[in-house]
């Protein structure tokens, strides 16, 4: 039989139709291109192995209640607390018990084409809500209490209701369920990560919509936030009907 090309030999790996005889067969290649090809394998096993764990980590406040025989716990988390224009969204999500989301993290970590592609794979595999609270209402209620009814309206559009919220470092009055508060919660537990892709995802989203409507201020690129551009352009344009008026910046150019 003829040997296999580098080429033939990386297609097959990376696709992931090698049995372990032929990876231990690959292995005795001399050839210098086999043996790269193997070397960026192995290096891409372990860091899957590290996903894995690094997942496993996560799941550890889940597993907790799993352990007391719940398994609709919720993670909530908000995006957009700081900005000068534009909504507070918040988002709720009740992972499967047992499903693995390779690679899944705070969203402000993952980049824009991981955290698409999250945001697709959650609607279709979990249970989840987002909760939106307009400038209009940030500037009546302040922003940590629309922070906080944000995260109730997410709730809220879940299909379930949650036997357990785990919230990114708030505590939510009048839930009809227990709730643990955890401080960068984002990266220590998954439904809460899961939960923060669906926040920033819809806010990015709807900033990109703002931005259409009101293209001085760079919203697509800033998602509302201060930056030297969007300051210069609060200057000489003012403010705009999606600003939050209370905030500094706003309030001293009106």
């Amino acid at each position: 039989m003829a040997k296999q090309t580098i080429k033939q030999i990386k297609d097959k790996i990376n696709q992931g139709e090698c049995t372990e005889e032929e990876l231990e067969t690959f292995r005795q290649d001399e050839r210098k291109g086999v043996q790269k090809v193997l070397e960026q394998y192995d290096i891409n096993q372990q860091k899957k192995v590290e996903m894995q764990n690094h997942y496993e980590s996560m799941l550890a406040f889940e597993k907790e209640h799993y352990a007391d025989g719940r398994t609709l716990i919720a993670g909530i988390d908000e995006a957009g607390r700081g900005p000068l224009a534009g909504p507070v969204v918040a988002g709720a999500v009740i992972m499967p018990k047992g499903y693995y989301l390779e690679g899944l993290n705070d969203s402000k970590k993952l980049s824009l084409k991981k955290r698409e592609e999250f945001f697709e794979e959650i609607k279709e595999v979990a249970d989840w809500g987002v909760g939106i609270v307009t400038n209009e209402e940030i500037d009546r209620f302040n922003i940590y209490q629309a922070t906080k009814l944000a995260m109730k309206r997410a709730v809220n559009q879940l299909s379930h209701s949650p036997e357990h919220l785990l919230v990114d470092a708030m505590d939510l009055e009048d839930i009809p369920c227990t709730q643990t508060s955890l401080v960068k919660g984002d990266q220590r537990s998954v439904s809460i990560a899961a939960a923060s892709v669906m926040a920033k995802v819809t806010r990015d989203r709807m900033m990109a919509e703002l931005d259409d409507r009101y293209p001085v201020y760079q919203f697509r690129s800033n998602q509302g936030y201060g930056t030297k551009d969007h300051l210069e352009a609060l200057s000489t344009h003012g403010a705009s009907p999606v600003h939050r008026l209370t905030f500094a910046p706003v309030k001293n150019v009106l």
